[in-house]
C-alpha cells in the first residue's frame, strides 16, 4: 500500500510539474503570431517561363506577320503548358513581365534557358509531377530546334 500512495503522489507531482513548466514556458497556443506564408511551388518558375515565353512569340509575331503561321502553334503549346502547370500547382496563371525578345534568335535563346529550368524541375520534382515536366522540357528543347 504505501508503494501505491508512493506513485500516487510521484504521478501528481508529475503532472502538476508538468503543467506548470508548460504554463510557464508558453505552448504558443493563444498566441496571435500570422502563421509564415507557404512557400512557392518549385514548379512556378517553369509556369513563369511558359507565359514569358508565349508572350515572347506575341510579340515577335506582332512584329513579323510572315511568321505568324511558324510561331503561333508554338505560342499556343507555351499557353497550354501555363494552364496544366497552373492546375497543377493550384494557382492563378498571370503574366510575369515582357522579356526584350525581339527576333526567332532571341527566341531560340530563351526556349534553351526555358529548357534548362524545366529539366531542373523535372529532375526535382516528384514521380506525380515528373511527367509533365518533362514533357515541357522536351517540347522547348524542340521548339528551339524549330527556330533555328
Amino acid at each position: 500500500m504505501v508503494l501505491t500512495d508512493r506513485v500516487r503522489t510521484t504521478r501528481r507531482r508529475l503532472l502538476g510539474g508538468g503543467l506548470g513548466v508548460a504554463t510557464l514556458a508558453g505552448c504558443g497556443v493563444f498566441r496571435d503570431e500570422p502563421k509564415p506564408p507557404p512557400a512557392p511551388d518549385p514548379l512556378q518558375p517553369v509556369l513563369d517561363e511558359a507565359l514569358a515565353l508565349a508572350g515572347a512569340y506575341d510579340r515577335v509575331i506582332a512584329a513579323q506577320p510572315a511568321l505568324s503561321a511558324r510561331l503561333t502553334p508554338l505560342a499556343a503549346d507555351h499557353r497550354s503548358h501555363a494552364a496544366e502547370l497552373a492546375k497543377l500547382i493550384d494557382t492563378k496563371a498571370s503574366a510575369p513581365p515582357p522579356e526584350a525578345v525581339d527576333s526567332v534568335a532571341g527566341l531560340r535563346a530563351a526556349e534553351l534557358a526555358a529548357q534548362k529550368t524545366a529539366v531542373a524541375a523535372c529532375r526535382a520534382a516528384p514521380a506525380d509531377r515528373a511527367g509533365l515536366v518533362g514533357s515541357i522540357a522536351a517540347c522547348r528543347a524542340t521548339h528551339a530546334e524549330a527556330l533555328r
